[in-house]
């Protein structure tokens, strides 16, 4: 295994075992990992973990770009209408988030 693939898989398995561990979310029952299909995602490591802690995992396919246009497409618009480079402090960038997920979600007009 090489070097790259094993800090790889401890990012991404880290990443689980914060979620877990994080009392402050509640994860739904039948809750899933949605991700791309590079190699840390595709490890046997990473996809006992994941179904050990009882999560469903799911991964786009192959150079599928539409699986992630939703994501991409609300990440785009994230960077560019919220003010986060303006935050100073953690509890201000969290603050701003919020505030920009409750206008996106109940005034921000919609297509469908």
């Amino acid at each position: 295994m090489s070097e790259q693939l094993t800090l790889d898989i401890d990012i991404a398995t880290n990443t689980i075992r914060k979620l877990k561990k994080n009392r402050k979310i509640k994860l739904q029952k039948d809750a899933f990992i949605h991700s791309d299909q590079r190699v840390h995602y595709t490890s046997p490591i990473f996809q006992k973990l994941v179904k050990k802690y009882g999560l469903g995992q799911s991964m786009a396919r192959r150079e599928n770009c539409w699986d992630n246009a939703p994501q991409e497409s609300f990440f785009g618009h994230f960077k560019n209408e919220a003010y986060i480079k303006t935050c100073d402090t953690l509890e201000e960038l969290k603050n701003e988030i919020k505030q920009y997920m409750i206008d996106y979600n109940y005034y921000r007009y919609q297509w469908n």
